[in-house]
């Protein structure tokens, strides 16, 4: 443990309360550094609070939680929509989209604590290290980028992977809820909920039907139309007309229109696909 009077500096981690980021944090704490967890709400379905107070134990200095949904959906998803965005004909570039107000509202809590540099727990092969990055970058040109998943000496402190990562939790008192983990990573936000790795890595693997976090299965979904209506100005949703529990709905604002769309989208079982992407740094990803 490296002593108060050598500490190095703060830095804000972008916090998740799950295995990887807590270790993480713990780290970052045990080689000199107080750490500004970050936590940003783009309408995932998560105990913020259950994640604040994990921080808080491990050894954080402070936690913020910032709900970032509404200029996620008005500057980054109702453009998409707009121009039809997708990549590669069918990604439909939810979390892509989720990434730069994210490291925007990053930016704004380091820059407000005065933290040198900002860390992430993106893996050393994925997309999401390149989009945090660059919006790093293009929003504090001078910020340091700590990547543990890229650092020699993490790696080798972790290199048994999950396993590694809970003996150090046991070790350094970092509460785990359980210590099984679903054989795929996940992300979600309001736009969307994406899988990925593991057992999903095999294209003859079919998808768990327990994995569908926010979709009923097509085969479930109730066997006659639901009908609504959505008005768009300049290619923009502006109303949404529907129907629930017997009553007539009416919602305007950007947030509530997305989130009763995915509500009607979910009881019917529409929104999924299976697709491998080219990543950017040269990898397929199912």
């Amino acid at each position: 443990m490296t002593d108060s009077a050598q500490r190095k500096g703060k830095v804000c981690l972008a916090y998740s309360g799950g295995l990887d980021t807590s270790c993480i944090l713990k780290w970052l704490i045990n080689q000199g550094y107080d750490v500004i967890c970050f936590l940003a709400d783009c309408g995932q379905e998560e105990d913020f609070k259950a994640a604040e107070q994990k921080a808080l134990k491990v050894g954080a200095k402070k936690v913020y939680i910032e709900d970032i949904k509404k200029e996620f959906v008005e500057e980054f998803c109702w453009p998409a929509i707009q121009c039809n965005a997708n990549y590669e004909t069918l990604y439909l570039l939810g979390t892509s989209l989720a990434r730069p107000p994210i490291a925007r509202a990053q930016i704004k809590v380091a820059q407000k604590e005065g933290c040198f540099a900002v860390s992430h727990g993106c893996t050393g092969k994925g997309n999401d290290q390149v989009r945090f990055e660059l919006a790093f970058k293009a929003l504090q040109p001078d910020i340091k980028v700590i990547a543990p998943w890229r650092d020699s000496a993490f790696l080798e402190k972790f290199a048994g992977g999950r396993n590694s990562l809970l003996e150090y939790a046991s070790q350094q008192g970092i509460p785990v809820t359980s210590t099984k983990s679903k054989p795929w990573s996940m992300d979600e936000n309001l736009a969307h909920c994406s899988y990925e790795a593991g057992i999903l890595e095999d294209p003859n693997t079919t998808p768990p039907a327990d994995m569908w976090k926010l979709t009923v299965d097509p085969k479930e979904a109730p066997d006659k139309e639901e009908l609504f209506t959505v008005e768009f100005k300049k290619g923009i949703p502006s109303k949404l007309q529907y129907t629930e529990d017997g009553k007539s709905k009416t919602v305007t604002d950007a947030v509530d229109i997305l989130t009763a769309a995915n509500t009607i989208g979910r009881r019917n079982g529409v929104g999924r696909i299976d697709i491998v992407e080219n990543r950017f740094i040269g990898i397929k990803s199912r």
